[in-house]
């Protein structure tokens, strides 16, 4: 039987709908705060959450950030009196599976319901299980789990290298890397291959914390605690409780918050917010950061201590543009994973498309790939990806490399010629270049920014080889 949890601070409005669901067929629990969900959700898992964008202690979009971190499997639905269509954009950008509004109609809310379930069951079938079973898979091989992909090039494997090796202790470990390279995808298979794969992996992105919700957010608090306190809510480190933390851009904590947490990460014990209980912590930590740590504690940003009960082992996660042979790999999976998610059946990309993947540079590394194969999967109308499908500024930065490394042999086999004739040539080629590149090769712009008709144009990208 589907499991579903209501959460609706309008107590009739809850009553109600448990009462229709269940005549349905559905399992259903309620709750009136997030809070208290959320603590439901740590003991039981749920196919889906039905939520109200206006609750008395939090928000449908930062419920739904919760709830997509910690269970990722679950399918939510938000409710609103707000008929509002670009929170409606927002939310399923965020994961949202619908959005419907009140009034609410008991066929709009069973069809709906019923396609999220579908929907899930679909992507259990192509091999992601519910956030229960996520939690024990790979119990017996202690196998990565399947969102991390093993490349083949030497960075990669020495990336699985370090992983293997790190997973089965209780070392602290610094994820380092730029933005986009995949550590929270590392930080799980660091889980999902030790010890404490069948416990809790949280996720806590400290980048989007302020410094008056951060306290709250690590430790929890007490009901009554402070202003706004109208319930008792659970922290991260307790959610945490026998498993892992994963705390993503820790660098951007502030240093107060980092002082507490400090107290937590050296005595392995925690006190909400307004409580005088101290809670037995088991918990190993992961951190993530884009930034230099050692230059944030020269600068007064960043404490040493909490930096070295960190750095047991550190790991750097290497950027898309220095693992080139993993290009394509990373692609066809991001492909698998779009085909599924919009229902399509794409399954090759073009020679010239996948020159563009390899050639490009990708700064915003693995995350920018993903993007781009599913926007391209999205447009794609036949079974094969093609140039068109691509952002422009990747087609236009595959064609300018093209045309700088055939001028770059070119100018090699002269490269003996260190006169004014070559030097003029090659001022000429940067000149001719970057306006072609700021017009998207339009050579009739081109001429006419450069001050010169279309057949000088043409004559001079023949003789400095820009055909």
């Amino acid at each position: 039987m589907n499991k579903i949890l209501i959460i609706d601070d309008e107590v009739n409005i809850g009553i109600l709908l448990s009462k229709f669901l269940t005549r349905n067929g559905f399992e259903v629990t309620t709750s009136t705060n997030g809070n208290n969900a959320l603590d439901i959700m740590t003991k039981e898992p749920f196919n889906l959450v039905l939520c109200d964008f206006r609750l008395e202690d939090t928000d449908g979009r930062e419920m739904l950030r919760k709830i997509k971190t910690t269970y990722p499997d679950t399918g939510v639905i938000i409710i609103t009196g707000y008929s509002d269509i670009k929170l409606a954009v927002e939310l399923i950008k965020m994961g949202a599976f619908d959005y419907i509004t009140k009034p609410l109609y008991p066929d709009e809310i069973l069809n709906t319901i019923n396609k999220a379930i579908e929907a899930q069951k679909a992507i259990n079938q192509h091999g992601n299980q519910t956030n229960e079973t996520k939690n024990k898979r790979d119990s017996k091989d202690g196998s990565i789990p399947e969102e991390f992909v093993v490349g083949k090039g030497t960075a990669s494997q020495e990336l699985l290298k370090q992983i293997k090796l790190v997973a089965p202790t209780n070392y602290s470990v610094i994820l380092n890397g730029e933005s986009g390279t995949g550590k929270e995808s590392v930080a799980k298979s660091i889980h999902f291959n030790s010890p404490r794969k069948d416990k809790p992996f949280i996720a806590m992105d400290c980048g989007s914390l302020t410094k008056d919700l951060a306290g709250s957010e690590f430790f929890g608090h007490e009901k009554g605690s402070f202003t706004g306190a109208l319930y008792t809510k659970i922290g991260h480190f307790e959610m945490a409780n026998g498993g892992t933390l994963f705390l993503d851009e820790v660098g951007n904590l502030s240093y107060e918050i980092q002082a507490a947490l400090l107290r937590t990460v050296q005595e392995r014990k925690v006190k909400r917010i307004g409580s005088t209980k101290e809670i037995d912590l088991d918990v190993r930590i992961l951190v993530a950061t884009n930034e230099n740590l050692t230059d944030a504690i020269q600068k007064g940003r960043f404490r040493e201590d909490l930096f070295h009960r960190f750095n047991e082992f550190n790991i750097t996660v290497p950027p898309l543009r220095e693992r080139g042979k993993d290009i394509m790999i990373f692609a066809e999976h991001f492909l698998k994973e779009a085909n599924t998610e919009l229902n399509r059946n794409v399954t090759d990309f073009s020679n010239e498309v996948i020159d563009c993947l390899m050639t490009y540079n990708w700064p915003g590394n693995v995350r920018e790939l993903k993007n781009v194969i599913r926007r391209a999967t999205l447009l794609s109308e036949g079974n094969e990806i093609l140039l068109k499908a691509l952002p422009l500024e990747i087609s236009t930065f595959a064609k300018a490399s093209a045309i700088e490394n055939a001028f770059g042999a070119n100018v090699a086999v002269n490269a003996n010629r260190h006169d004014l004739k070559n030097a003029a040539m090659e001022a000429e080629y940067e000149t001719i270049l970057n306006v072609l590149k700021e017009v998207n090769f339009n050579k009739t712009k081109a001429a006419k920014i450069l001050n010169i008709d279309r057949k000088t144009l043409y004559n001079k990208m023949k003789a400095i080889n820009l055909e």
